[in-house]
């Protein structure tokens, strides 16, 4: 028999709603130091 190796993809997500952040919040997520692989959107309204 063969082998064969079987991998699994997880997707793992966080949501954060910071209502009214001031200046200095937006500007230390801008700044955040990830990990290879983390992605971070930021949207603004």
């Amino acid at each position: 028999k063969d082998a064969r190796d079987q991998y699994e993809l997880r997707t793992h997500k966080r949501l954060m709603d910071i209502v009214d952040p001031t200046e200095k919040t937006v500007d230390a997520l801008m700044k955040l130091d990830l990990a290879a692989g983390v992605d971070v959107q930021i949207k603004l309204n």
